[in-house]
């Protein structure tokens, strides 16, 4: 759309349709982050199909909308075809040319699933994806990267997006796959789908999660998570920046703008832990007190003597083991459980930068500021703009 041009809806207002599932999380999440934007730049009209482009397609001409945000559907040609301004939401497809497109950050959520393994203690990595499916394929390479950048192997199996009816083929193959692995085992998912699938799978040849098993999924989708037992832990993606951010490129598209953005990112925010990787892999039992002792004092402004008095070992002797057991310093681990716990509480809560500093035991912002910055290489403020839910 040109500048000038006449909109279709009634009196001027902008005919929006939205084309996005609300089955799974990641929609729902897409379509309140929508929702902000409308209330913050509208007013503007929504026709909103839950079953997608396919439902609406019969009728998507009569209603003569002025912009789309939809799914990479089929159809996408048709909609093109159309010639009103569209975003379109990556799931099955890579970029589409011409259109603005919503890409997940899969690299980002690989390297976080990694990151997040190896601080579990796991020694052995595995990664269950789906076939033909580009984001999952880029999340299994940014994992095995950063495995191998750890000094380690990761398995890999690729699960057939088959019919319902083909699914117990594939169990008795995702079974004699898992069985196969060298345990314990830290195993990422591709998405949370696919982890609740892995899980149902291990309580079949009776693997326990976590102690044999430990699964992480990707989207952080609660119902999900949820329907498993243990609930599973998940790689937290923020899609309901996502949606506010697409909103906002179509509405100054609307107005005329010419130079937008074509490319809006998904990011990877944190993981949020459950019962499914509460686990401390190693095999020195000194270490596993070490690593849950940070973990449970992550608030207090922890001292590697503060470990080393806790497990009952000289700070020397505990260094030695805990590098052989993590391939980390003491220090280093503090640090990093520390910043990630920062992290999950600017972007999951509204609490000022300056009271986070204060329950995480700082004496002062700036010493709180430089903590930070150190280990995710942006101020607190920063970050949590940049992984907030909506822009402010």
């Amino acid at each position: 759309m040109t500048a000038g041009t006449t909109l279709r809806g009634s009196e001027g207002i902008p005919t929006i349709a939205l084309l996005i599932e609300s089955s799974r999380a990641s929609g729902r999440a897409l379509l309140c982050g929508i929702a902000k934007c409308v209330h913050h730049h509208g007013p503007f009209s929504i026709y909103w199909e839950p079953g997608g482009l396919e439902k609406a397609w019969p009728k998507l001409r009569a209603l003569d909308v002025d912009g789309i945000i939809l799914r990479d559907v089929d159809k996408l040609q048709e909609v093109m075809n159309l010639e009103i301004p569209a975003v379109v939401v990556g799931h099955s497809k890579r970029e589409i040319s011409g259109l603005v497109n919503v890409v997940t950050d899969s690299a980002a959520i690989g390297r976080m699933a990694a990151e997040y393994l190896l601080q579990c203690g796991f020694k052995h990595f595995a990664f269950c994806g789906f076939e033909n499916t580009p984001w999952s394929d880029l999340r299994w390479k940014s994992f095995c990267h950063n495995i191998r950048e750890a000094g380690f192997h990761a398995h890999h199996y690729t699960m057939q997006t088959s019919s319902a009816h083909e699914w117990r083929k594939e169990r008795r193959r995702l079974e004699a796959w898992i069985q196969s692995l060298p345990k314990p085992v830290g195993l990422m998912a591709c998405n949370d789908d696919c982890g609740q699938q892995v899980i149902e799978v291990c309580k079949l040849v009776r693997l326990t999660i976590p102690d044999t098993v430990g699964v992480l999924g990707a989207d952080n989708d609660e119902v999900v998570c949820g329907l498993t037992e243990p609930p599973m832990s998940s790689v937290a993606i923020n899609f309901e920046r996502a949606g506010y951010e697409a909103a906002l490129v179509l509405f100054r598209l609307l107005r005329g703008e010419r130079r937008v953005q074509t490319k809006i990112m998904v990011s990877a925010a944190h993981v949020v832990a459950r019962r499914s990787t509460d686990i401390v892999a190693v095999s020195d039992p000194r270490v596993a007190r070490a690593v849950q002792f940070i973990r449970d004092h992550a608030r207090e402004n922890l001292m590697v003597r503060d470990v080393a008095q806790a497990v009952g070992l000289s700070r020397r002797s505990l260094e030695k083991q805990f590098r052989q057991e993590l391939r980390s310093s003491i220090h280093a681990y503090i640090r990093q459980v520390r910043t990630d716990r920062i992290a999950r509480l600017l972007v999951e809560t509204e609490l000022p930068v300056g009271r986070i500093a204060e329950d995480m035991g700082f004496p002062d912002i700036q010493h709180f500021a430089r903590y930070f910055r150190s280990g995710k290489g942006t101020s607190p403020l920063a970050y949590r703009k940049r992984q907030g839910r909506h822009a402010a």
